[in-house]
């Protein structure tokens, strides 16, 4: 995991979240409701997952995923690395200890994004709920905004990205897309520690440099909200 650092004379960037209402520590500019923020290049983008040690740790030892990772399966990746600590409590959950950052090719989580539907009925969005339905079925992922949460987990006001991968999706994932897996559980636990220390500016520090993403035109949700 990369973290940012600056000169004398560079600008100091605007905190990822608000770090903790119990500090001084100035929240960033207003958040529109609905935005992907991700760690991100010119070719790829990271999203995580939590996995057991038996699937995760090879994973990140080979940089792929093993064949006992089930390609015919629904999978959930998740662009922010906090709402993945909201998700797997730290890696501290069953069957989530290890949380692996996963680098895949922006050209794959685009046509993800392209071929998504919601993964629930949006009348803004559908003509009708048999429309989303026949959508949703013929659909090899599925977006779902879920409140982003800041350093304490707790719930934010605006929205960040899940993206579901199934079928087609699932399987360019875990064969096509993934560029790179590491193992950043040791990330996880030392902001956990830092967090739970009280020093919430020095976690805010080493989060992943998570920027806004230029989705793609007809991702879903953001056809009416930007």
């Amino acid at each position: 995991m990369t973290t940012s650092s600056t000169s004398p004379t560079s600008p100091v960037p605007a905190p990822r979240t608000p770090v903790d209402t119990a500090t001084d520590t100035p929240a960033p500019p207003a958040e529109p409701q609905r935005r992907i923020r991700a760690l991100h290049t010119d070719s790829t983008v990271t999203v995580y997952q939590a996995y057991s040690p038996a699937l995760g740790l090879p994973a990140a030892r080979d940089g792929r995923f093993p064949a006992a990772w089930k390609r015919e399966r629904m999978t959930w990746i998740k662009p922010s690395f906090l709402w993945m600590m909201y998700r797997c409590g730290w890696g501290a959950k069953a069957d989530q200890e290890t949380v692996l950052a996963v680098e895949i090719g922006r050209d794959g989580f685009d046509w993800a994004l392209r071929n998504a539907c919601l993964s629930h009925y949006d009348a803004g969005e559908h003509a009708d709920r048999g429309a989303w339905q026949r959508e949703l079925k013929g659909a090899p992922a599925r977006v779902q905004w879920d409140p982003e949460r800041d350093l304490g987990l707790r719930a934010l006001p605006y929205r960040s990205l899940q993206l579901g991968l199934a079928g087609e999706a699932s399987r360019r994932y875990a064969d096509e897309w993934t560029v790179s897996i590491r193992d950043v559980t040791p990330l996880a636990r030392q902001v956990h520690a830092l967090v739970r220390a009280g020093e919430t500016v020095a976690a805010a520090a080493l989060l992943p440099e998570e920027r806004p993403y230029p989705a793609p035109e007809g991702t879903p949700g953001l056809r009416r909200v930007s």
